[in-house]
């Protein structure tokens, strides 16, 4: 899949009017993803997208990954997608549900280790929530 089939998806899963709003959600997603898991594991991931996720993904990365909350989490998604948090929120979980299509069932399990479910941590099954029921699907 190449970025533009990539945002498109994203387009046509959130049922936004353009790319743009697009390629925001897709870009405050990766990032803070970026932000918080670790170096080697944001590379394995970024592995198999298109190279501009990779670079959204990649280009925020903290050797050891800043570890901060869900809440912290939804705050900096919608500040960089400059979206409200509940809509931030959905735009991620379907991001990232897309981005378990892409990816090697081994990177998108080391994602899911890298986000504990705790509760010092947040609740981070919030973020696999579309994954979990099955994945998005137009029936």
């Amino acid at each position: 899949m190449n970025f533009d089939e990539f945002t498109g998806e994203v387009q046509h899963r959130l049922e936004l009017p353009g790319t743009g709003e697009a390629v925001r959600a897709t870009r405050a997603t990766m990032m803070t993803l970026g932000q918080r898991i670790p170096a080697d594991n944001a590379e394995d991931l970024a592995a198999s997208l298109p190279m501009e996720v990779k670079w959204y993904l990649t280009d925020a990365v903290d050797e050891h990954g800043e570890r901060f909350d869900w809440s912290t989490f939804l705050d900096r998604v919608a500040e960089i997608e400059q979206a409200d948090p509940a809509d931030a929120a959905y735009h991620a979980r379907v991001v990232v549900d897309l981005v378990r299509e892409c990816v090697p069932e081994s990177d998108f399990q080391q994602l899911r280790d890298q986000l504990p479910e705790d509760e010092d941590r947040g609740n981070w099954g919030k973020l696999f929530e579309v994954v979990d029921s099955g994945g998005w699907s137009e029936h």
